[in-house]
């Protein structure tokens, strides 16, 4: 079974940090491209980060760029989500995904439908 699992989310304070885990199993991350996407109460989808396994881009929203880095550990199969300077708009479920190829780049990502995800974490930002 194909599987993809988040972890690290919870209550952070504004300028806080949190790093984001998203494990697989079932197959080898290290042959697909990976994303991380967020979802804020009443607001749309959002892709904030893209890692592509072919070229090795990367890409960042606006919005968290500069904030955030994304990273893998193949030896793990475990994709990771580092977010600094956190800040109360960052609050947001957040999703892993992935697929064997995926839009990393301005835009790319508000129409993506990648195959697999994961079924979120919450990350609250508040003091």
């Amino acid at each position: 079974q194909l599987q993809l699992v988040e972890s690290g989310g919870g209550l952070v304070q504004p300028g806080g940090s949190l790093r984001l885990s998203c494990a697989a199993s079932g197959f080898t991350l290290d042959h697909y491209a990976v994303a991380w996407f967020r979802q804020a109460p009443g607001k749309e989808r959002e892709g904030i980060s893209c890692h592509s396994h072919t070229d090795g881009s990367t890409y960042y929203a606006d919005s968290v760029k500069g904030r955030f880095t994304i990273s893998r550990d193949n030896a793990k199969n475990v994709v990771y989500l580092q977010m600094n300077n956190l800040t109360p708009e960052d609050t947001a479920v957040y999703y892993c995904a992935a697929d064997v190829w995926l839009p990393c780049f301005h835009g790319g990502l508000a129409d993506a439908k990648p195959d697999y995800w994961g079924q979120g974490t919450q990350v609250t930002v508040s003091s």
